[in-house]
């Protein structure tokens, strides 16, 4: 017998980008980094052409930008860090040499479009082009694609992206959530400084979209789909339920009504993953209702 719960819940997400940093967003070329001396006129229509030249042509799978990195690693030159990861730290690599970029020893950039190698800064020391109109001045990350929001959570240590308006950070948690569950979501210690418990992708510097469950707990926001396609609507880590399930626990009311049961004189003590109540009840094959709150999350004991 299967059973579906009327809806599955909702669970807010969010992206972040894995990168410690002090933010940089430069909207034009009257602006420079820290190492820069000298200010571009932003009223010469050149200089402003020169500056923003090929912006959001250039860049790779996972950004927008008009550098690429030398890996201090291996002193191979990449799109990205993650690129650099996905080339040096997959499966297809022997064991002994596989590595991932040391992100905070990046020291050299290489502008795209003039290919002067320079150590790290926004603004390119020979065509003048800005190399990421987001530029993140400790992790070296450069980005164009400023549509992202991109921000710095200082208590985080890393940039997310979403808008610094759209997040708050929870001191207990360890990261930042979306403002929707401020007042709501129950806090778990370093709730996102662990794996995924499905696919076991560290969570914390994941630029996969994260969902908090009821529980507090954390899980991808693909995994949680999956789950439920698959019917399966515990939390992996705690088996607390991941929606509300009422209306599913009202339909196996009415299925277990219909069904006899041989087992009448039997009694069976259980516990509630929902609310943790200990109950004796009849022993039933099919399921256990707890005598608290209704559910039918429980386990024999």
């Amino acid at each position: 017998m299967q059973w579906l719960p009327p809806y599955f819940g909702h669970v807010t997400a969010f992206c972040i980008e894995s990168h410690p940093a002090k933010c940089i967003i430069l909207a034009g070329p009257s602006l420079f980094d820290g190492n820069d001396t000298a200010r571009i006129n932003g009223s010469e229509s050149d200089e402003y052409e020169k500056f923003d030249k090929g912006l959001m042509q250039y860049g790779c799978a996972h950004y927008r930008r008009r550098c690429r990195i030398r890996a201090p690693c291996c002193n191979e030159i990449f799109d990205c860090r993650h690129c650099h990861n996905e080339s040096k730290n997959s499966i297809k690599i022997d064991t002994p040499t596989r590595h991932e970029l040391p992100r905070h020893e990046l020291q050299q950039v290489i502008c795209t479009l003039c290919g002067t190698e320079q150590e790290v800064r926004q603004v390119c020391i020979n065509c003048g082009v800005c190399m990421g109109k987001y530029f993140c001045e400790v992790c070296k990350l450069f980005d164009d694609d400023v549509s992202k929001q991109q921000y710095h959570c200082h208590a985080c240590g890393i940039c997310r992206i979403g808008g610094r308006e759209n997040f708050f950070h929870c001191s207990k948690c360890g990261c930042c959530y979306s403002k929707v569950l401020k007042n709501s979501h129950a806090c778990v210690e370093g709730a996102m400084h662990h794996d995924c418990p499905i696919c076991f992708e560290y969570l914390f510097e994941s630029r996969n979209d994260v969902s908090v469950l009821p529980c507090g707990h954390t899980i991808h926001e693909k995994c949680l789909r999956e789950m439920k396609e698959h019917c399966q609507f515990a939390c992996p880590l705690c088996s607390k339920s991941v929606c509300d399930m009422s209306k599913a626990w009202e339909r196996l009311d009415a299925e277990l009504a219909t069904l006899s049961n041989s087992f009448d004189d039997k009694m069976v003590r259980i516990l509630c993953n929902d609310c943790g109540a200990v109950s004796e009840v009849q022993f039933h094959l099919i399921a256990h209702k707890c005598h608290n709150c209704k559910s039918y999350n429980t386990r024999q004991i």
